[in-house]
């Protein structure tokens, strides 16, 4: 990796994060609840937090003028509502701070985007992702999750995440893309940096590596568009570069799209794999009704997603003036839509605080967000997990936790790092 910053840009990403950690620390101090959803305080169990924030009614809204919701109801309607977008309504974007800075290097994405040009470029992608693509890969997650097993048998303890939860996904994104085998050990490691970047930038070390990673990917799937213009396959970037060759898309957002695509792919199932274990084997009665019935696998992944899903919060931007729940949204006001506190709205929800496989519509959660954002991966993730989930069931039953886990950084995504467990 090459050094991608200059001093003086250095020193502006170092302000920024003092800046932004100074007025975390304020704002949190005098009670905005909402910006101590991302207090380390908060890490380990952020749900009563979100309860607090439910008590204060529908709509809460924060010192900094940013609002917030618990609701399920007021979530969906705004993930559904085309008045709020991901960015300000002049299309200047939503993220500032170090991480915008950082954000810059990075080509845009369709998640990124407003309409027209997020239905356009979602319109390209979403082909790849169709439901009978996505179920011709079961073979191949089966026998990625076997291989992976295999390399742990025998061992008194293995970690979760680094032996399974995460090999996984990004084995099989990369096959979908079409990442050759000679480049997925970087492309990993690529993943699992810019994954760490999403939950926020915590040093200038950390935002040069990520705009390094951010330019070598550029150079990877630029050389990867060459190829497959040249030569197709059977992948993902070889259906965008056809789209790239007829005027459909730029290369530009390929790039964006590819990248999109790498760090959905992996950080939606590496982190639904590891809270969603953590979860039964925290609830023994529930990991005593899988492996005694290990269809219920499908079963414990919606409720693993429901419970204590992968992402906790989306944030919109009002484009006009919004009057939501009796309340007033100004234009370029944000709203912080607190997903993981809508998949336990008692409004939806009987015993909304319980993990019960057994829980009937337990599918009707906003884990993959709602509306024209909907996670385009969401058949393929829920299929790697179920996978995991019933092979564990099946091969080891009295699977259990074998050591103190550790937590990413960061709570707007939840995740761990390290989840010792034994057989």
């Amino acid at each position: 990796m090459m050094n991608a910053l200059s001093h003086a840009d250095a020193l502006r990403i170092g302000a920024q994060i003092q800046v932004s950690k100074t007025v975390s620390r304020l704002l949190g101090g005098f009670g905005d609840l909402l910006v101590q959803v991302e207090h380390p305080k908060w890490r380990e169990d952020p749900y009563p937090l979100y309860e607090r924030i439910r008590a204060k009614g529908p709509l809460y809204r924060g010192l900094s003028g940013s609002w917030a919701t618990a609701s399920f109801a007021l979530c969906d309607q705004v993930l559904r509502d085309r008045r709020f977008g991901m960015k300000y309504a002049d299309g200047t974007p939503a993220l500032t701070g170090a991480l915008g800075i950082v954000s810059q290097t990075y080509p845009e994405s369709f998640l990124d985007l407003d309409p027209p040009d997020h239905t356009r470029l979602r319109r390209l992608a979403a082909p790849s992702f169709r439901p009978g693509r996505m179920d011709r890969y079961r073979p191949t997650v089966q026998a990625v999750v076997d291989s992976l097993l295999a390399k742990v048998a025998g061992q008194e303890t293995f970690d979760l995440v680094g032996d399974l939860a995460a090999p996984l996904p990004i084995t099989v994104i990369s096959d979908l893309l079409g990442i050759p085998a000679a480049d997925r050990s970087v492309f990993a490691e690529y993943g699992t940096l810019i994954g760490e970047g999403l939950s926020g930038v915590y040093s200038v070390r950390q935002a040069e590596r990520l705009i390094t990673v951010g330019e070598d990917l550029v150079v990877l799937f630029d050389r990867l568009l060459h190829e497959r213009t040249a030569i197709p396959g059977d992948d993902v970037i070889s259906d965008l570069a056809a789209a790239v060759g007829d005027g459909r898309m730029t290369a530009r957002e390929l790039h964006g799209t590819a990248l999109l695509l790498l760090i959905a792919g992996f950080e939606t199932t590496v982190n639904l794999i590891g809270n969603g274990v953590r979860a039964l084997l925290g609830h023994p009665e529930q990991w005593e009704s899988l492996y005694s019935d290990p269809s219920l696998a499908a079963a414990a992944v919606e409720e693993a997603l429901r419970y204590d899903p992968p992402v906790q919060a989306s944030l919109r931007i009002a484009h006009t003036e919004v009057e939501l729940a009796g309340r007033r949204i100004r234009p370029g006001r944000f709203v912080a839509v607190l997903l993981a506190a809508a998949n336990r709205d008692p409004e939806v929800y009987e015993r909304p605080g319980e993990f019960d496989i057994s829980r009937s519509r337990a599918s009707d959660h906003l884990a993959f967000s709602s509306g024209i954002h909907y996670c385009l991966g969401a058949r393929l993730a829920r299929i790697e997990a179920e996978i995991v989930f019933r092979t564990l069931a099946e091969r080891m039953p009295h699977l259990r936790q074998a050591g103190p886990l550790r937590r990413r950084k960061g709570n707007s995504i939840r995740g761990l790092s390290h989840f010792p467990v034994t057989a």
